[in-house]
């Protein structure tokens, strides 16, 4: 057992913390929480005079195996490489604070089961397996004179998605990926950064394929969660009922009061296209890839005041490639140039944990949730900064187990 005493508590629900309150957890659980002092006869007491306790973070939108920002590189490593660099990004993003992650594309049943046994340090992971993508789309990463077939990449760890084509092939990739351990779909409905032959305004998938995709995940009972940036885009991926959407950083304000009405997610990640920008030619990113960045970052900061003012839900995601992922944390300073800070550490908290259906579990300091708790000095709620400075993470606690510890 573990007491944490005279905690400041920062959860997302409150512009300033809770002062004064008292933690007990047990067997990796959290038992109790209290405004009184706790007694518990035995248990390791932990005071931390004020400091700020908060739930483990989440990030909604990451690639684990995305060890290259090239990812038809990444695509053609052994898987073992692969695996061995996707343990340590996994641990790199656990010691950040980010206790859970939901990755979009790449990660297997294999990783997951091998962070929840122990053999990786890791956030817990929520997986799609392999994203969905068009001949010619997101995750088609041959470039124009290749003429492999689609198949090549299906099987390989390093390759972030497959292709199906077709209404029938759609729905055999879903099932497929669903009987392999997927959580939920990720299909790729718009053109992309990364990819070498879909420029930005590219649609993704006819719309039967994509409402193949939707049906197949309710048949299953989850969700499609898509890859998205241009507001036509957005808005059919909701019209054919997609639930999480991407990105999203060319949304107009009648597409975002859409999608709100059709309680949809919107995942924003800013950061990705600062560091692309900043570092992704120097790394490796085709310049094909360099040359669409601005397409998308320029309007980022915009998009995220159009979802706040019609009022759709947003959660927390990165998106990060290869040695960029070092920059996860930066995304909390730069919602914090147009958001307030306690929306941004709640889409990280508790919008993160309903997107991933993990309500009550993670996300949160309550009795019954998972012990994913960060201890760091000084005040998120008037400092976004303090979330991004590894010397003020004095602790990371998972499932009841100190992964870091400076108290």
């Amino acid at each position: 057992m573990i007491l944490f005493q005279n905690a400041a508590l920062v959860d997302g629900l409150s512009d300033r913390p809770r002062e004064g309150v008292h933690v007990l957890v047990e067997d990796g659980t959290i038992r109790e929480v209290s405004d009184r002092p706790i007694t518990a006869s035995g248990a390791r007491v932990v005071d931390l005079r004020g400091r700020t306790l908060m739930p483990g973070l989440i990030d909604c939108h990451v690639h684990v195996v995305a060890a290259l920002p090239d990812l038809a590189r990444n695509a053609l490593l052994p898987d073992s490489l692969v695996a061995a660099r996707a343990g340590g990004i996994m641990r790199d993003m656990l010691l950040r604070g980010f206790t859970t992650v939901r990755d979009v594309g790449g990660a297997d049943w294999g990783l997951k089961v091998a962070q929840e046994e122990g053999a990786i340090t890791g956030p817990r992971l929520v997986i799609s397996g392999k994203a969905l993508s068009q001949t010619g789309g997101h995750t088609d990463l041959r470039g124009r004179y290749d003429r492999r077939p689609t198949e090549y990449y299906t099987r390989r760890l390093g390759a972030l998605g497959r292709i199906a084509d077709g209404v029938p092939e759609v729905r055999r990739a879903c099932r497929e990926e669903i009987k392999e351990g997927a959580d939920f779909i990720k299909v790729m409905a718009n053109g992309g950064v990364a990819s070498p032959t879909d420029p930005i305004a590219f649609l993704g998938f006819a719309r039967e394929e994509l409402a193949a995709a939707v049906e197949e995940a309710t048949n299953a009972g989850t969700y499609v969660s898509a890859h998205l940036y241009t507001d036509s885009a957005i808005r059919r991926a909701v019209e054919c009922g997609v639930h999480s959407l991407e990105h999203c950083n060319l949304i107009q304000p009648d597409t975002a009061r859409f999608a709100a009405e059709r309680g949809a997610v919107c995942v924003p990640t800013l950061v990705t296209y600062e560091a692309l920008k900043e570092e992704g030619g120097s790394l490796g990113l085709p310049p094909d890839s360099v040359a669409k960045i601005d397409d998308v970052r320029l309007a980022g900061l915009h998009s995220l005041e159009v979802m706040r003012e019609a009022g759709v839900r947003v959660a927390f995601g990165t998106d990060l490639l290869g040695a960029m992922h070092r920059h996860q944390s930066r995304e909390f300073t730069i919602r914090g140039e147009v958001l307030p800070a306690q929306e941004i550490i709640a889409s990280a908290l508790g919008e993160a944990a309903r997107l991933l259906r993990m309500e009550g579990k993670i996300g949160c300091v309550a009795p019954g949730a998972h012990a994913d708790l960060i201890v760091v000095e000084g005040d998120p709620l008037r400092d976004l900064s303090v979330l991004t400075d590894p010397a003020r993470l004095l602790a990371v606690m998972q499932a009841g187990r100190f992964v870091a510890e400076r108290l």
